[in-house]
């Protein structure tokens, strides 16, 4: 049995309580994950559309204007790559906890990060290789797709 709280409610590592309460953190973590996913897959898509469009229509001198979805895409990539990486750290100090028999009945109410989500938190994400590379990349594309069509 984990130790409970000061209450003196005590609570057992293998109740139900416990499992739903890592299923719905695990829940989370996928939920950002398939967002920053989405984020990838929206970037392409708008931005494609954009060159395309413009180029079909004469106007290449502003495909540059792809760069802004882009760079805001690459942000909120960076914010949802910021939340599962707070919710993993709630998931893994719960975890902690309960293997050190620190668990309280406190403990399974809180479905939160740790720590608020910050500007520096999300400029760190940015530095993600799963971020930066992506959005550098399709950046320096468009880039070329300008001088090309121009």
């Amino acid at each position: 049995m984990c130790e409970g709280d000061p209450c003196g409610v005590k609570i057992e590592c293998e109740s139900p309580a416990v499992h739903s309460y890592l299923g719905i953190l695990q829940s989370v973590i996928n939920r950002m994950a398939s967002n920053s996913s989405s984020c990838k897959s929206w970037s392409i898509t708008l931005v494609s559309a954009i060159i395309v469009v413009l180029i079909d229509k004469n106007k290449a001198e502003y495909i540059n204007i792809g760069i802004a979805p882009i760079i805001l895409f690459g942000l909120l990539d960076s914010y949802y790559l910021t939340m599962e990486t707070l919710f993993r750290n709630r998931y893994n100090s719960f975890i902690e906890k309960l293997h050190s028999d620190a668990v309280g009945k406190n403990d399974l109410f809180v479905v939160s990060p740790q720590e608020n989500v910050t500007t520096r938190l999300i400029l760190k994400s940015l530095k993600s290789i799963s971020i930066y590379p992506f959005y550098l990349v399709f950046i320096l594309i468009v880039l070329v797709i300008s001088l090309i069509a121009s």
